[in-house]
């Protein structure tokens, strides 16, 4: 009997005390359905880097984007990658763009050479915050796509990452406006071309910059208007492309993915009636869509930026848009840039439409982050 109770306790001594090592602690993941998306590099090119891509935007489909964007670096270019969702915790692995308070797997930051950001106005909680804090100190590089510009509104007025939010302008002047401003170089300003009745066309200011390798001129189109920026941008940011505001030739098509619109459409915009009433010409001056720059959080280290104003999941169709995020990736992490990166869809790739939907719709479309795989 004793022998029995002997063996019993050694059994659960060992148990317990695997699941309180170290090692076992950070294999752990959560339990049920997974929060997020890895996918591991292609072992023929494999660069032993990490990169971590954060959706989380209610209009401009980073669902879609990013996990098509996470592919091409990993599969053809050999990036380990990592993608992150905005999910409400009643339903985790299922993806909610419109839950503003919780995307897992921050902490995947720890590990990461790259972070890629398409969020709006999101609000998380501390314990995510600090992992994005935390990579910001360092000084690591960014990507912000569309969005990111106003990628987080912190309305609790008590929170410590107030300052984050994109309307801030409380006593720490070196973040008035917000991540978008400091990080980045904008904040969100304003529709600048006429949302989903005009598009983009970019012109390159800086055509032999690497993150523009391989990109001709008029290459990158995109459905999605132009954002305003003002001008001139903070500290060293540097316009690497403008954006041409280009009216649609044919007639609004609600049904279509890009609403009508088309690449081949050329004429350039001459005015756009403002809130106000008042008129203006949306390409004098052209708003940079692209730029460069670096960026020092209060006691931080110094980190390099990139942002574009283009990049919804159907703007991603365009293969120099593409092509401009995937060498702004190489580029950022100190690498060389491919003189044509390839940028072939990997898998199947259907966009939708960019727009803002019910809660009802998400609860019907019931998109688990395991049909990513």
């Amino acid at each position: 009997m004793k022998t029995t109770t002997y063996l019993m306790s050694l059994v659960l001594l060992l148990l317990f005390s695997c699941k309180s090592s170290p090692e076992t602690a950070k294999e752990e993941t959560p339990s049920g359905p997974p929060q997020w998306l890895s996918i591991s590099a292609n072992e023929e090119m494999a660069k032993n880097k990490h990169i971590v891509l954060i959706t989380g935007d209610e209009e401009y489909r980073s669902e879609e984007a990013l996990p098509m964007l996470a592919n091409i670096l990993a599969k053809q270019h050999g990036f380990n990658c990592t993608v992150l969702f905005a999910q409400d915790p009643e339903h985790p692995g299922i993806v909610d763009p419109n839950y503003l308070h919780n995307i897992p797997g921050l902490e995947s930051l720890e590990s990461a050479d790259l972070a890629f950001i398409f969020t709006r106005f999101r609000e998380l909680p501390d314990e995510q915050m600090n992992h994005i804090q935390s990579y910001l100190m360092q000084g690591k590089p960014v990507i912000g796509i569309r969005t990111a510009t106003h990628a987080f509104h912190v309305k609790d007025t008590t929170s410590k990452w107030l300052h984050y939010g994109n309307f801030y302008e409380g006593e720490i002047e070196e973040w008035t406006g917000g991540f978008g401003r400091l990080v980045l170089g904008e904040k969100w300003i304003s529709h600048h071309g006429h949302h989903k009745h005009q598009s983009t066309r970019g012109v390159l200011t800086e055509a032999s910059h690497p993150i523009l390798s391989g990109i001709a001129e008029g290459e990158i189109w995109g459905s999605t208007d132009v954002y305003g920026i003002r001008l001139p941008m903070p500290g060293d940011s540097k316009p690497l492309v403008l954006g041409q505001v280009v009216n649609r030739a044919g007639e609004y098509d609600e049904s279509d993915i890009f609403f009508g619109m088309k690449d081949s459409d050329t004429e350039a915009a001459t005015e756009k009636k403002m809130r106000d009433e008042s008129v203006i010409n949306p390409n004098d001056p052209m708003m940079p869509i692209a730029w460069t720059k670096s960026y020092t959080l209060p006691g931080g280290s110094t980190g390099q930026s990139f942002a574009s104003t283009i990049g919804s999941s159907s703007d991603m169709l365009n293969e120099a848009v593409r092509r401009m995020y995937i060498n702004a990736a190489y580029h950022l992490m100190g690498l060389e840039v491919p003189g044509k990166a390839n940028v072939e869809i990997v898998g199947e790739y259907k966009p939708t439409q960019y727009s803002f939907q019910t809660d009802e719709y998400w609860d019907e479309r019931n998109i688990q982050i395991a049909d990513y795989q």
